[in-house]
């Protein structure tokens, strides 16, 4: 079962949240949180698979409690990021502080649960809408303020050619079609590589691809 807190500071929204996912069968609300700093102590505590977090929330924001819970928990939770605010600057932020996804709370709720069991099984999302550019600018930024201290060099030719096709943007099956070889190969190639690179997730891993220079940073 994939246990999940709800960060938002409209009770309604969180009580419509908890009614929609726990119809999923395979999800269960462990919690709720009003506001930022809220989130965090109910996160050390019942320390859920994914953090459903509100970006704007008084008395405690929403992208400052995704730092927090990110470096404090060991391991953290998936923070899934909603927001009603299709704005580049929220998913900069959300990808700053450590999220693993970004979705407008305007998605579907098959969108939803699909994020959920996405994050809690280590694979990162972002809302489709935005994705590639919204990723591409952000390591942009990263690389010209500071570039990447881990090189390419750090993984094999296969790590780095499945890192690069999951840039593309290819699922796991989808890289195992590509090589010819199976999908339980492509997992273990990309777990190591996410392991030497210090990625927590598959939105991490392609920032990072990126930065790294192992794909070109397109307009």
């Amino acid at each position: 079962m994939i246990t999940v807190l709800l960060a938002d500071d409209q009770p309604m929204l969180r009580a419509g949240f908890r009614s929609l996912i726990e119809l999923a069968g395979d999800i269960t609300v462990v919690g709720e949180a009003a506001d930022g700093p809220e989130a965090v102590r109910m996160a050390r505590v019942l320390k859920p698979d994914v953090v459903c977090m509100d970006v704007r929330m008084p008395g405690g924001d929403g992208l400052t409690a995704t730092r927090d819970i990110v470096t404090a928990l060991d391991p953290p939770p998936a923070v899934l990021v909603l927001t009603t605010y299709e704005l580049d600057e929220y998913v900069f932020g959300a990808l700053e502080a450590g999220a693993s996804g970004f979705l407008l709370k305007d998605a579907d709720v098959e969108t939803l649960l699909d994020a959920i069991r996405r994050l809690a099984a280590g694979q990162g999302m972002v809302d489709q809408a935005v994705t590639r550019r919204v990723i591409v600018e952000f390591a942009r930024r990263r690389r010209a303020a500071a570039p990447t201290e881990t090189g390419t060099d750090v993984l094999t030719a296969r790590e780095a050619e499945i890192v690069r096709l999951l840039a593309h943007g290819l699922s796991n099956a989808e890289i195992a079609a590509e090589l010819v070889v199976e999908v339980s190969t492509v997992k273990s190639h990309l777990s190591r590589a996410m392991t030497k690179i210090g990625a927590r997730d598959r939105v991490q891993t392609v920032i990072w691809a990126y930065r790294a220079g192992l794909l070109p940073l397109e307009r």
